[in-house]
């Protein structure tokens, strides 16, 4: 007996004696089981069948033998000058040695690389893997395997545009980790935050007007039942939602501390999460040795989530010099994106959207020369959403920090420098290997360039033309240059 009621609603109690208990009840139940059952697995058949599809056989097996770079200049990720007469071996999947040019190794495949930049490959600070390559209606609205099928796709251009690495800040990402760190599909390591923790009307929120108000009846919404976004009120749902993504495997968490663009409802000035609810994030992330990462553009919702422990900052376009000065006294990274309402950004129907997009953009170069006068950590990210014109642009986009930094400095950004902010994950890190970085026992992330990008930023702007040889994790995704 599942419940009762008592005796003044026997007639309502669900137990032995009711029909759906009999042997035909029974025979049919099971027998609809199986069916579901089977349909279950023909689903995963057809999955993995289409797997190989989606670049598995498209990219090069680990090396039998040891791989020798030579005749490359090398931007080691930190410097801000090339270093000559070193080749690079790689072993498996890291960077076993630089050799002096002249040396003899054994037992090496030798790639001669014409003289050209050797450097690490790139990481993409704010980036989502299922959510980039899509329209929010496709997001909305389609099968979850097709958008799953769609994001593998995605993963393997997101590579070979020379991102061996990404920062995945809110989506159900953890599949497709699983599927590229296994090498069954081409893609980047990918550090997961799992759905956006989002509070009711918050950014996360993407229900209609019409599924208002929530019961404890409610379905899920959409959003919800793919892993986008996990709606959590009080500081009891906040812990079981950032419970649930670290059970599932999330690198970081990420929670919405106030409003955007994009979404419907929220305005940009929004406060989201009281500091109770996010200190409560904050601290079951600690307890798993891992941090929270916000979104938020304003000064108060920067403050507010300094005040809690958080230690990355996402966005942050609208905060004024008393808040910068704040992130770095608390030594807060800064991940920030190139919001420029130029060609490659999102567009929006609303003219107030158009308005906050404005804002944002005349924000973002005076939000980067605040972080630089303060000496605040910073992170570069692209954020590219809903928009499967705009991931082409990743690399064109990153490069326009150039209007700030020096091109070695952008570099710096893209490589050792993104690297250290997903090194915060700590016994989170899905990869505790060196990142960003041409040295013995580094990964081996690594990408020829046709010229030097420490003059020239543009070069990764046009990877399919300049980029080479692109190897990730040992493995040649793509080489044009003579064995």
């Amino acid at each position: 007996m599942l419940f009762r009621l008592g005796q003044r609603y026997r007639h309502l109690t669900h137990d032995g004696d009711c029909a759906c208990h009999s042997p035909l009840a029974r025979d049919l139940f099971s027998r609809i089981d199986a069916g579901l059952s089977r349909r279950s697995v023909l689903k995963a058949i057809a999955a993995s069948l289409a797997a190989p599809a989606l670049g598995g056989a498209a990219f090069a097996q680990a090396p039998a033998r040891a791989v020798r770079l030579t005749n490359v200049r090398i931007f080691d990720g930190e410097n801000a000058t090339l270093a000559e007469g070193r080749d690079v071996l790689v072993e498996g999947r890291l960077i076993k040695a630089l050799v002096a040019a002249g040396e003899t190794v054994a037992d090496a495949d030798a790639i001669d690389c014409g003289g050209r930049t050797l450097m690490p490959g790139m990481i993409d600070a704010h980036w989502h893997s299922i959510l980039a390559g899509i329209s929010q209606l496709t997001a909305m609205t389609a099968d979850i395997p097709y958008v799953h099928l769609l994001a593998a796709e995605e993963a393997e251009r997101t590579v070979l545009r020379g991102f061996t690495t990404v920062r995945d800040v809110g989506g159900p990402s953890f599949a497709l980790k699983r599927a590229i760190d296994e090498g069954h599909v081409a893609g980047p390591r990918i550090y997961p935050s799992g759905a956006m923790i989002s509070q009711t009307s918050g950014h996360g929120d993407f229900r209609m007007r019409t599924d208002l108000p929530r019961t404890a009846q409610s379905d899920l919404s959409v959003a919800e039942r793919a892993g986008i976004s996990a709606i959590a009120d009080g500081e009891a749902e906040v812990l079981r939602r950032v419970r649930e993504q670290l059970m599932l495997g999330a690198s970081q968490i990420k929670i919405m501390g106030g409003g955007g663009v994009a979404s419907a409802y929220d305005p940009i000035d929004a406060l989201q999460y009281s500091e109770a609810e996010m200190k409560a994030a904050v601290s079951a992330a600690a307890d798993w040795g891992t941090y929270v990462c916000v979104h938020t553009y304003t000064s108060a919702g920067v403050q507010r989530a300094l005040a809690c422990g958080v230690k990355s900052i996402e966005h942050g376009q609208l905060a004024d010099e008393e808040t910068v000065r704040r992130m770095a006294d608390a030594g807060a990274r800064w991940s920030i994106q190139p919001f420029l309402a130029d060609e490659d950004s999102n567009t929006y129907p609303s003219p107030e959207q158009r308005m906050q997009q404005q804002a944002i953009a005349e924000g973002t170069g005076r939000a980067v020369e605040l972080g630089r006068k303060h000496k605040v950590r910073m992170a570069l990210g692209t954020d590219i959403l809903f928009s499967p014109r705009g991931t082409a642009t990743q690399g064109k986009q990153l490069a326009k920090f150039a209007r700030w930094y020096e091109p070695a400095d952008v570099l710096r950004l893209l490589t050792s420098g993104n690297a250290e902010l997903a090194g915060l994950s700590g016994a989170r890190n899905p990869y505790p290997g060196k990142l960003g970085r041409i040295e013995a026992g580094a990964y081996a992330d690594i990408l020829v360039v046709d010229g030097n990008p420490l003059e020239d930023i543009a070069l990764i702007a046009d990877p399919e033309r300049t980029m080479k040889l692109i190897m990730k994790d040992g493995r040649i995704h793509k080489n044009t240059l003579s064995a």
